[in-house]
């Protein structure tokens, strides 16, 4: 598995945990060893270009994620086949803002955005109220899950 991130955005994020986060959520998610993603973190400038550009909306955003082969997620039995997941762009000084609203760490804010943002690269949506409870109930497993899997990592 590639998992490809860049730090554009001028903001210090630790990048392993992001790395570990990831794949932790791909092999939750039973998707491919063969699988390419790409995580991109940006500044409001370039998310805000972004943002117009793709969803004709003005300001900066959180987290944006562009699909390329349309991947599923698998199964224990048949996972999800090789090919590229697509892009995740984060804007760390959005999620900065976002923590301090929700009171939690920029880490912690980033850790559910990029979460979020694969969620959408393997098909899943919140426009419709079934679908929304359907993928924020598997992002928060997943979020439980990786901030169990650290606690254990670290003991």
């Amino acid at each position: 598995m590639t998992i490809e991130i860049t730090n554009e955005s001028g903001m210090a994020v630790d990048e392993t945990v992001l790395l570990r986060l990831a794949e932790y959520n791909l092999g939750q998610l039973r998707v491919s060893s063969e699988a390419d993603l790409a995580i991109l973190l940006v500044d409001e400038g370039a998310m805000e270009s972004l943002h117009v550009q793709w969803m004709d909306e003005p300001g900066p955003t959180d987290v944006l994620s562009f699909p390329m082969d349309e991947l599923r997620p698998g199964t224990e039995d048949q996972p999800t086949p090789a090919g590229l997941l697509g892009d995740i762009v984060l804007c760390p000084q959005v999620a900065e803002s976002q923590a301090e609203t929700a009171k939690h760490s920029t880490m912690d804010e980033l850790l559910l955005l990029t979460t979020h943002g694969l969620l959408h690269l393997l098909g899943f949506d919140h426009a419709e109220p079934e679908e929304e409870r359907e993928m924020f109930a598997i992002q928060r497993d997943l979020l439980l899950g990786f901030h169990t899997a650290e606690r254990h990592r670290h003991a």
